[in-house]
C-alpha cells in the first residue's frame, strides 16, 4: 500500500507540470516617433479620423488602438508608407 502511494504520488508530481498553465508572454509596445505619429494622423485625417498614440508593430507596420473617426471608433493599421491597410471597427 505505501508503495501504492508513492508510485501514485510520484506520477502526479511528474503530471503537474504538464496540467501548469504558461506564464503569458509579455510583450513590449514600441511607441511611434513624433515624426511617425504626425505622418499617421496626416493619413488619418483624410478620413475623417484621428489617433491620440501610434505603437510601432515593427519596421514595416504601425497600429492605432481605438482611433477616434467621424463614424464610429476603429483600429486602424498602416504601412511603412503610412497608407491604410487594415481597418476593423472597435466596438
Amino acid at each position: 500500500m505505501l508503495r501504492q502511494s508513492a508510485i501514485a504520488l510520484g506520477l502526479m508530481a511528474l503530471a503537474a507540470p504538464a496540467m501548469a498553465q504558461p506564464a503569458p508572454v509579455e510583450t513590449q509596445e514600441t511607441m511611434a516617433s513624433e515624426a511617425e505619429t504626425a505622418s499617421v494622423n496626416e493619413t488619418l485625417a483624410r478620413i475623417g479620423c484621428e489617433a491620440e498614440a501610434v505603437e510601432k508593430e515593427s519596421e514595416n507596420l504601425f497600429e492605432v488602438d481605438d482611433a477616434t473617426c467621424e463614424i464610429g471608433q476603429y483600429d486602424i493599421k498602416l504601412d511603412a508608407e503610412f497608407v491604410i491597410i487594415s481597418m476593423t471597427r472597435d466596438f
